[in-house]
């Protein structure tokens, strides 16, 4: 995943001075604001490649779960990013449709074609490494995804602007995608923030972890059930099982529990207390 990641950031970072280039030649808001929205596209990329670096870092005596959490922070940071990109360039289109201004249409079709293909290879890339399963690559795979929306809309308003003169269309195109990349990025802003404050990811129903744990033979009651994400792609369990009796089985018992708890859930880290008597005391939330 490293490496796909690492290859997305040289192609992108390549192809934005490329851009960049040439939209001021062509005098094309929406190349420019193709360009600026993939640098931040670039940034969001490298933040995801640093975040899974860390994330296979070792735990230590200060990071005791490791840095594993630095994948929601780059998934958090890009979906702010998207933001206050897609603001720019929305604030961009709108003074020029104000104000048209002439446009080279056939350098902006030129340049926005290889935009999609680079965009599209990228997103090809990181749709191979599990994002359905990571949000921080899943974040990342949406940036590409986007990106390449972003350029067949470009595409398109230089053929418009080949075949009627109709500059006006540039920046109303820009708007268009703005739009697209906002109601994609909601979502992304939401699971993100979720995770930064240990909500129960996603993919996790509660509801059905306390039934499964509840109706176990030997538990007679559940509670103090916590389930948090420890980074886009791993979840954590901790929870007080009540059982009747003392069981000479009880390390059999946990163990097939933990198992469990992987296979069916996805929750990788468990861990159990077992009281062998109702709850005495006043039970935390």
């Amino acid at each position: 995943m490293q490496g796909r990641l690492a290859l997305a950031v040289t192609l992108n970072l390549i192809f934005v001075g490329v851009e960049l280039a040439y939209g001021f030649i062509a005098n094309s808001v929406a190349l420019i604001a193709d360009a600026g929205h993939n640098l931040s596209d670039v940034l969001g990329l490298a933040a995801t490649l640093v975040a899974a670096i860390l994330a296979v870092r070792p735990a230590s005596g200060r990071f005791t779960y490791g840095m594993r959490r630095a994948s929601v922070l780059a998934a958090l940071g890009n979906a702010v990013l998207l933001l206050f990109t897609s603001g720019a360039i929305a604030w961009e289109a709108v003074q020029r449709l104000l104000e048209p201004q002439p446009v080279g249409g056939a350098i902006v079709m030129i340049v926005a074609g290889l935009g999609m293909i680079i965009s599209g290879g990228s997103a090809w890339l990181l749709g191979g490494a599990g994002h359905a399963h990571d949000l921080n690559i899943r974040s990342a795979f949406l940036h590409m995804v986007g990106d390449a929306i972003v350029s067949a809309g470009v595409v398109l308003s230089g053929l418009i602007i080949l075949r009627t003169g109709w500059t006006w269309v540039d920046p109303l195109v820009s708007i268009i995608v703005v739009t697209a990349i906002l109601a994609g990025t909601w979502g992304l802003l939401r699971d993100a923030l979720h995770l930064s404050m240990d909500a129960v990811p996603r993919r996790i129903d509660l509801q059905e972890v306390h039934t499964y744990l509840s109706t176990r033979n030997g538990v007679a009651e559940v509670h103090d059930l916590h389930v948090w994400g420890m980074s886009t792609s791993e979840a954590a369990l901790t929870v007080h099982l009540v059982a009747p009796t003392v069981s000479p089985h009880d390390d059999v018992f946990r163990n097939s529990i933990v198992d469990e708890l992987r296979q069916k859930f996805g929750i990788r880290h468990t861990t159990l207390q077992v009281e062998f008597d109702s709850c005495q005391r006043a039970c935390g939330n």
